[in-house]
């Protein structure tokens, strides 16, 4: 299972329930990544979508204790229901895509962590702890720097080591 996000300096992915900033490239990685694969997001990911629907041409899992079921996802209550619904699916084609309580519950299953990685720091109220080189975790890649919209940002792999 792998985890995508886009973060800044500190490890902030969100504020009010929205991203911190539109990056047309980031929106492109995004779907070119997650396209055809299954994506386990919380409820406020999912409404934070257009429409508060589904992504297309993916499975949609939602954790959540609140959310009732409805067309185009499937809803699981705990991180052990999830994990129990995947366990025969291939690691490499599920993707954590948020929010920040979700990549948290998930970061121990992961064993890459696609991070665009946002130089700057934004007035967040949501965070993750990134992956950095460590024990844990090493870089595998990482593509120069780009600047769109006024914004500096890179796309980073990190494996899981330990």
């Amino acid at each position: 299972m792998k985890m995508i996000v886009a973060a800044d300096k500190k490890g902030g992915i969100g504020k009010n329930g929205d991203l911190l900033v539109s990056i047309p490239t980031d929106m492109k990685y995004f779907r070119e990544q997650t396209m055809g694969k299954t994506i386990v997001m919380g409820r406020a990911t999912l409404e934070s979508f257009p429409g508060a629907k589904p992504l297309p041409k993916r499975r949609n899992i939602v954790l959540s204790t609140k959310l009732q079921p409805a067309e185009g996802i499937e809803i699981c209550r705990s991180v052990d229901e999830v994990l129990e619904l995947l366990k025969d699916e291939n690691p490499d084609s599920i993707m954590i895509v948020g929010g920040g309580t979700v990549y948290k519950a998930f970061m121990p299953y992961c064993s890459h962590a696609l991070i665009t990685e946002i130089d700057e720091t934004f007035d967040a109220d949501t965070f993750i702890d990134l992956p950095a080189e460590s024990d844990e975790w090493e870089l595998e890649s990482r593509q120069p720097d780009i600047t769109e919209n006024g914004v500096t940002y890179a796309f980073a792999v990190y494996r899981r080591i330990g």
